[in-house]
């Protein structure tokens, strides 16, 4: 029989019993309480649930995930991680509407995200990849500063890194170039950044499309944008979920035919219910406006990066070492 080993210190709040079995059985590591937590965050599943699921896959986060949601367990389902990171997403259009970008430039703390300088770079950043088109952040770090062209993009950043005392980094942008219209928003004081480009449509109607994205953060345009095994992979939890009901295979098909509309109206922008109107699909309201939908970009501020967790007590024991 196998010796239970020290758990180390997790926020989950649980007794130190709880924390031997969820994170050892039998002197062999199966599934910690921080795989628990994180599982519980993004479906909102109770905690045994949680349990039960990652010990069945092997501590498999995405088929636990699945299990959650074909046994009707999991309350939101959630693809992406926690947002963790700091820093701001900004955006940059141009006075006639063609060209714009959005960007996202992280720092360490939210108090450096808050800081004018640092938003004043951002800011910049984003006038440079509309103006400048670089394809990759690589490319855009090397270019010639808009703002000082005796420096690099990056050497400008180096000198923002040594006067703010943070580690900065540029994530990630997108530049949409048009001959119809470029809209952008931003929302919570850089939290969200949204880039959207339209056909025959007003800076209106793209000011409503830009906050319907940033508030119903839909993954794709359309249901021709959505992969086919996205598709796939969710007929079959639908199916599964149909026949946990106790309905006969055929029924369950019949099921997932009127229950995948639904999924479409949540990752799809024009299938979703418009935010102003809910009794009007986004499409229709496009349609009614003579436009189009082109593409659009949706970034959240630190969105899929874990933040470091500090843990004080163990740095100045290091240091004292």
């Amino acid at each position: 029989m196998g010796t239970v080993r020290a758990v180390p210190n997790f926020k989950l709040k649980m007794k130190s019993e709880e924390y031997k079995s969820f994170a050892f059985e039998g002197g062999k590591e199966m599934v910690s309480a921080t795989m628990v937590k994180e599982l519980r965050e993004k479906t909102g599943a109770g905690m045994m649930d949680c349990k039960k699921v990652l010990t069945e896959t092997d501590g498999d986060m995405e088929k636990a995930i699945e299990l959650l949601r074909e046994r009707g367990i999991a309350k939101a389902a959630k693809k992406s991680d926690r947002i963790a990171a700091e820093g701001v997403v900004t955006a940059y259009v141009s006075e006639d509407g063609k060209v714009g970008s959005v960007v996202e430039i992280n720092s360490e703390t939210d108090f450096v995200g808050k800081n004018e300088e640092f938003r004043a770079f951002a800011s910049d950043v984003a006038e440079q990849i509309a103006l400048k088109a670089p394809t990759s952040v690589e490319e855009l770090l090397a270019q010639k500063s808009i703002k000082d062209e005796t420096k690099t993009v990056e050497e400008v950043l180096t000198g923002k890194i040594a006067t703010i005392g943070e580690k900065l980094t540029i994530r990630r942008f997108e530049r949409f170039e048009s001959n119809g219209l470029v809209e952008k928003y931003i929302h919570g004081d850089g939290k969200i950044g949204v880039l959207v480009e339209l056909e025959n449509g007003d800076s209106e109607l793209a000011r409503d499309i830009c906050m319907q994205i940033a508030a119903a953060k839909p993954e794709y345009l359309d249901r021709a944008s959505v992969p086919a095994e996205r598709v796939e992979k969710e007929m079959e939890i639908l199916k599964v979920q149909a026949m946990n009901e106790g309905k006969p295979a055929e029924i369950a098909e019949k099921m997932v035919q009127g229950r995948i509309g639904k999924f479409y109206g949540e990752i799809c922008l024009t299938e979703q219910d418009f935010v102003k109107d809910p009794d009007m699909k986004v499409s229709k309201l496009v349609e009614s406006k003579g436009a189009k939908i082109v593409r659009f970009a949706r970034f959240e501020k630190g969105e899929g990066i874990e933040k470091k967790e500090e843990n004080f007590a163990e740095e100045v024991m290091n240091q004292l070492k």
